[in-house]
């Protein structure tokens, strides 16, 4: 009897427990790859829209640091693009303001990567990654993409 009426009152637990597993959101967002057309639209000259700058195809939303890098500010020439070799070299030469990092020098190479990790993705939240970084130059899956904020995600479970 006391199992029987145990059970009676766990049931209205394990529904609860069970609807909640099963309409429960996803824990990370989704992927998101932008092209240069589309990551051009978030180049901080429309007021209300956020700021997006990539570096090495990673696409962060840079809106928080708008005296930075919105309308007029100092660095709005890196924003609404990959800004890779920008970053890299320190420069706002339109360029260098491109994906491109063929010729930098190790010194400046090190200095992207620092720049990288330790002002971007310290900083602002990734959005997306362009479509470079996930495609080969043929549109099949760059098979080696891992997202830099989800590291268990498998790009073979996407294709």
């Amino acid at each position: 009897m006391a199992g029987t009426l145990l059970l009676v009152l766990a049931l209205p637990l394990l529904a609860a427990a069970e609807r909640e597993l099963r309409f429960r959101p996803p824990a990370e967002a989704p992927v998101r790859l932008f092209t240069e057309p589309e990551l051009a639209r978030y180049d901080g000259q429309q007021e209300g829209q956020p700021i997006y700058l990539a570096v090495k195809g990673v696409v962060f939303d840079v809106t928080s640091g708008k005296e930075f890098y919105g309308k007029g500010a100092p660095y709005n020439a890196l924003v609404g693009k990959d800004s890779t070799r920008g970053v890299a070299k320190m420069s706002l030469d339109p360029a260098d303001l491109t994906h491109d990092i063929t010729g930098l020098t190790e010194e400046e190479l090190q200095s992207l990567d620092d720049i990288f990790n330790n002002v971007y993705k310290a900083k602002y939240p990734i959005v997306g990654y362009t479509s470079r970084r996930i495609l080969n130059e043929d549109g099949s899956p760059n098979l080696d993409f891992k997202p830099e904020d989800q590291p268990h995600f498998n790009i073979k479970d996407e294709f």
